[in-house]
């Protein structure tokens, strides 16, 4: 399993104001959060419960708003190369530039320069490897616009959900119930329907340059992306986010800086840089830089699974683009797809419990491995077991 060590061994006192996102708890602290979790296990539970709960419509309310931004950014990905511009590693190092300028300061504030360093010198291959898992699934997807389009790139990139299923399973100890897989394998169907229409019939709204290498590259980066939310959902469950945006930022940049200057060097020469372009660049990075500082939340409060299944009805925001922006014309397999996919996708919600997935499985039965932070079952259990301790008093 992957181990980036519990937050309390590491660093001793030293590292008590980075761990945790708020004040330091009361010493009672382990024993709150055990009361609180045993109180949110021990409610009654049914097939249906966690729908009922404010938490799912906040998270299903967030992914949407993720599918959203996926679909801002295949769009702006799809104009520039209809434009002549196609660099998808330049493209992709300006967010990584923002993420740096945002969070890093506030990563120095917040942890101080001597915790910053001692963080990047111990922990800093791990963010490495997801830095560099996700450059890759940038990368790669930005890629297959060149060679596909629009429609079939998003649903393609559905792939991710069964790589993080078999990840999960096999590293963090996730396991899934009935309907979840159901609605995963429904998912798969999908995927194998779109593939027909592309491959059997040639289209899947509107024609590409070479349909089978797009979709190539596509999986290609759906796979790295799958690994990189199970890593991401992983790491973040035990890290500060701004300690993981930080991170992500200036080791992605360096990563993509130097994928550009080897891989990027005629395509930037030979790009055309119109407004418009610079204006598709401009929007481009500030969507996927929401987007980067959206999911880690999300991760928290559910899992790798859930916002990757979620992020397929991002598949219905590309029709509605692709229709009125491209003038795509669908064919009639794609409808029966995206059927397949919205099915898969109700009979995952179908299986929730009192706490939703929250709980990590890693992070010891009680959180301990944890951090307290936004999203996280730690921080819901402190919340519940001290309104407890008010008598039912708001905290």
């Amino acid at each position: 399993m992957i181990q980036v060590g519990d937050p309390t061994k590491d660093a001793g006192p030293v590292l008590d104001p980075v761990v945790s996102e708020t004040e330091a708890g009361a010493p009672d602290e382990d024993d709150l959060v055990r009361q609180g979790l045993q109180d949110l296990e021990t409610k009654p539970v049914r097939w249906y419960s966690y729908l009922t709960t404010v938490e799912f419509w906040a998270v299903l309310l967030l992914g949407q708003l993720l599918a959203l931004c996926i679909t801002g950014t295949n769009t702006f990905s799809s104009l520039l190369a209809t434009a002549g511009t196609n660099i998808p590693s330049f493209q992709v190092m300006f967010t990584y530039v923002l993420l740096s300028l945002v969070y890093t300061p506030v990563a120095l504030y917040r942890m101080g320069p001597r915790e910053w360093g001692r963080v990047a010198v111990k922990h800093g291959w791990k963010y490495f490897i997801f830095a560099f898992l996700d450059v890759q699934g940038n990368y790669f997807t930005v890629l297959a616009y060149r060679y596909t389009n629009i429609l079939s790139a998003q649903l393609i990139n559905f792939w991710a959900i069964v790589c993080v299923v078999v990840v999960s399973f096999l590293l963090l100890r996730v396991r899934y119930r009935p309907f979840q897989i159901v609605g995963v394998v429904v998912c798969c169907g999908g995927m194998g329907v779109l593939l027909a229409s592309d491959h059997v019939n040639g289209t899947n709204g509107g024609p590409g340059s070479n349909m089978l290498k797009g979709d190539l590259f596509a999986l290609v980066g759906a796979t790295c992306y799958g690994l990189s939310n199970v890593f991401e959902e992983f790491l973040v469950s035990k890290r500060p986010v701004y300690e993981f945006l930080s991170f992500l930022g200036l080791l992605g940049l360096c990563i993509i800086g130097v994928q550009a200057a080897i891989f990027d060097r005629d395509s930037i020469r030979d790009a055309v840089w119109t407004g418009p372009a610079v204006g598709y660049v401009v929007g481009f990075t500030l969507v996927l830089g929401l987007f980067y500082s959206l999911v880690p939340v999300l991760l928290r409060v559910a899992s790798a699974a859930f916002y990757n299944i979620s992020l397929l009805t991002a598949n219905f925001w590309g029709v509605i683009i692709g229709i009125h922006v491209f003038g795509y014309a669908i064919h009639f397999m794609y409808p029966i797809a995206f059927v397949l996919i919205v099915l898969g996708l109700a009979c995952y919600f179908l299986s929730g419990s009192a706490l939703g997935e929250s709980k990590k499985p890693w992070l010891g039965e009680n959180q301990e491995g944890g951090v307290d932070g936004v999203g996280t079952a730690k921080r819901k259990a402190l919340r519940v077991a001290k309104k407890a301790q008010l008598g039912g008093s708001a905290v």
